[in-house]
């Protein structure tokens, strides 16, 4: 029965395919990009409907930069224009956004942008969707790792009590539960950087959909997957 499915607390997103999708369709990059919006907002208007409460969403990795100055300036207009068009509804779906990554990286215009929509969305709680932008999980790890080395040198805290459950909560969100699916669209067989200390025991999910394709029966057959597999975190 439908209210009996196992249904992943958290599940993040490797959005991959827009620009193979332009290029299928015969039209510029950007607006593979502007087509991955879409299928952005579309998942966001399903949230309810999909059980699941927390969504983290892949939309610009810290090594993206090295894409051309053209592409990656449409980019960051568009992650402006997605909120400007967007922003209300999260709010009238009581959707909480946060973000996760080096924020203070990005163009002045968009960091403010996303942090305005981050303390207008603070209030919701059950339902929450993370843009990673600027993410790359080696520099989460390292950005972690100098934050507690920042601690002991000031006497907070003793090297000794280091520990996972330590180091975990001093990542970029430490109250944000670890993905229980990642699904990575396009058919590539890689994590690409994405979230490698809170991907550790997630289960992984592929397919050869382009990531503007993807919708809620996409996500279904995802979630499907899921039930099927045994979680055993290392035992029997």
């Amino acid at each position: 029965m439908e209210d009996e499915r196992i249904i992943p607390q958290h599940v993040a997103i490797i959005m991959d395919g827009n620009g193979r999708w332009a290029k299928q369709h015969g039209v510029e990059r950007v607006e593979g990009h502007r087509a991955g919006g879409v299928a952005i907002v579309n998942l966001v208007k399903s949230f309810e409907k999909t059980g699941v409460k927390y969504f983290t969403l892949y939309a610009f990795s810290t090594e993206n930069w090295k894409r051309s100055k053209e592409e990656v300036d449409a980019l960051m207009e568009l992650i402006v224009e997605f909120i400007d068009a967007n922003l209300h509804i999260l709010i009238e779906n009581q959707i909480r956004l946060l973000v996760t990554g080096r924020i203070e990286g990005l163009p002045e215009k968009t960091r403010e942008k996303l942090k305005d929509s981050i303390r207008k969305t603070a209030c919701f709680t059950e339902r929450t969707v993370i843009f990673a932008l600027n993410y790359g999980g080696r520099a989460e790890i390292a950005d972690t790792a100098k934050k507690i080395a920042q601690k002991a040198i000031k006497g907070e805290i003793d090297p000794e009590q280091i520990d996972e459950k330590l180091f975990a909560q001093n990542l970029y969100l430490p109250d944000i539960p670890d993905p229980d699916l990642l699904i990575r669209t396009s058919g590539e067989l890689r994590l690409s950087n994405f979230l490698l200390w809170e991907l550790s025991y997630s289960e992984i999910y592929v397919t050869d959909t382009y990531w503007p394709d993807f919708d809620l029966d996409e996500l279904n057959k995802a979630i499907d997957a899921f039930q099927k597999r045994n979680r055993r975190y290392g035992g029997r």
